[in-house]
């Protein structure tokens, strides 16, 4: 097992969802691999806080009812009425209902983003956030330090088959720190470093010939706003626990044609 498959098996391993054989596997790696130990320790902080700060709510069987009631009233019966459904289904059917009731609010409008997410954008999305996450736990923002854009881009040259634009807008708030290597959706990406004020801002970038332009996509997860759009044969994620129009302002600075 390399890193590469360890990192992809991580979220999974911390669940407990491994079989007992792929488990044993990622045990062996972790004993000889510091940086992947890191890695998983970083991200067990990570679950262990989440889980510590959320609370939990079950909707009252009332509210079950009354959604299941509204999502049934109409010409087609969702539920027969020739036969009546075990006790089992009885007590499972509303909240099947009202969870693919909230289902369907998240995905018209919700969200406000699936329809404008590329092919395997929900789960590219989640490593976006946890690759931000990542650089924030361990203090590993960037492997190049400087605000000068020609030092920057450069060093990019020698680590990734193509390089990335690097542009510096500290005249407007938001100065280059620096970039690192990053590793997203299988395959090694740019990560450009910005920060507006306290606010520590990733710009992940890779080559994606099979990326298609299209309306530039918006969203938020686990309290980070995310900005995504394709420019030629470059795909771009923007991500920050900045205020969304903030985010927004930096995003049509970095699309400006130079």
């Amino acid at each position: 097992m390399d890193c590469r498959e360890l990192r992809s098996l991580a979220d999974a391993y911390l669940d407990g969802e491994l079989p007992p054989a792929s488990q044993a596997e990622v045990d062996t790696h972790l004993a000889g691999c510091a940086d992947c130990r890191a890695e998983v320790e970083a991200r067990r902080a990570f679950m262990l806080r989440i889980k510590a700060d959320t609370s939990y709510f079950e909707a009252p069987p009332a509210l079950s009812q009354r959604l299941a009631q509204r999502l049934t009233a109409g010409p087609v019966a969702l539920v027969p009425k020739t036969a009546p459904a075990p006790a089992r289904e009885r007590f499972w059917l509303p909240m099947a209902i009202a969870a693919s009731f909230l289902l369907a609010m998240l995905l018209s409008g919700g969200v406000g983003y699936m329809s404008s997410l590329p092919v395997g954008g929900y789960h590219i999305t989640q490593e976006v956030v946890d690759g931000h996450i990542r650089s924030l736990l361990v203090g590993h923002l960037t492997d190049v330090t400087s605000t000068d854009q020609h030092t920057v881009k450069p060093w990019f040259n020698g680590h990734l088959d193509t390089a990335p634009p690097v542009k510096d807008f500290a005249a407007e708030g938001f100065a280059l720190v620096g970039g690192r290597l990053d590793y997203i959706d299988h395959r090694p990406v740019a990560a450009m470093v910005y920060r507006h004020g306290l606010h520590p801002i990733n710009l992940f970038v890779w080559a994606d010939p099979s990326a298609t332009a299209g309306q530039p996509g918006a969203t938020s997860r686990q309290g980070y706003n995310i900005r995504h759009w394709v420019e030629k044969d470059m795909t771009f994620w923007l991500i920050s626990d900045l205020e969304a129009d903030q985010l927004d302002r930096l995003e049509r600075l970095l699309r400006q044609p130079e």
